[in-house]
């Protein structure tokens, strides 16, 4: 640890920051119609559930996430315009709600099915800190940092870091466990990712690891 002449704690290193205390894995949107629609998809489940099995087995927090749609009538301006776009259509009354609460698309995939003591936070927008009370909740238990995976890392796990530490916590990305939709979008996002230098950087072996070392 780095200690400031105030007292404040800094971790220096994954294994650190990966303390079950200190850290909550969030599964970003692993999601039965949003993964159908991702090429390679299935090594993604793959290594995400890897990572997930890990921290559950460290007794690490895990809260997964998932997109919603409102029903047309509670969808605004900005709602329709991005329907519109992913949807590909011109008129607002052609936007279909991809991702009702109850609709088989938008329950996580039956392989990283959440547990009874694991958090599922809906929300509207691509950050998971807009629309939900994810932020209000880490910062409740405690948790500085958390630990993503899932997809799509040009979508929403780029927003969700960045805004991470705009709510005062540690993004850490597992890198092969966040899937895309579009190779040079990704690689733009870990650019940027890697240019603020806000993030660690890893991978599921390193996840892993850092957690190993960590008991």
């Amino acid at each position: 640890m780095i200690r400031s002449s105030e007292g404040i704690e800094i971790p220096t290193s994954l294994a650190q920051w990966c303390d079950p205390h200190r850290m909550a894995l969030v599964i970003y949107d692993m999601q039965v119609g949003i993964c159908r629609q991702i090429t390679g998809a299935a090594a993604i489940v793959e290594r995400t559930g890897i990572a997930l099995e890990a921290a559950r087995s460290a007794g690490m927090r895990v809260a997964f996430t998932r997109h919603l749609s409102l029903p047309r009538k509670w969808m605004g301006a900005t709602q329709l315009r991005t329907a519109m776009a992913w949807q590909r259509c011109d008129s607002p009354d052609m936007v279909e709600p991809w991702f009702p609460r109850d609709a088989e698309a938008t329950q996580i995939i039956p392989e990283l099915a959440p547990r009874a003591d694991e958090a599922v936070f809906d929300k509207l927008t691509m950050s998971a800190f807009d629309s939900t009370a994810l932020s209000f909740a880490l910062h409740d238990c405690g948790v500085r940092a958390i630990a993503l995976a899932g997809v799509a890392m040009e979508i929403g796990i780029e927003p969700t870091v960045r805004q991470a530490a705009d709510n005062g916590f540690v993004a850490v990305v597992i890198e092969d466990a966040c899937g895309f939709g579009n190779r040079e979008a990704r690689d733009r996002s870990m650019a940027t990712l890697r240019f603020l230098g806000e993030a660690i950087i890893t991978d599921v072996a390193g996840f892993c690891g850092a957690l190993a070392t960590g008991r």
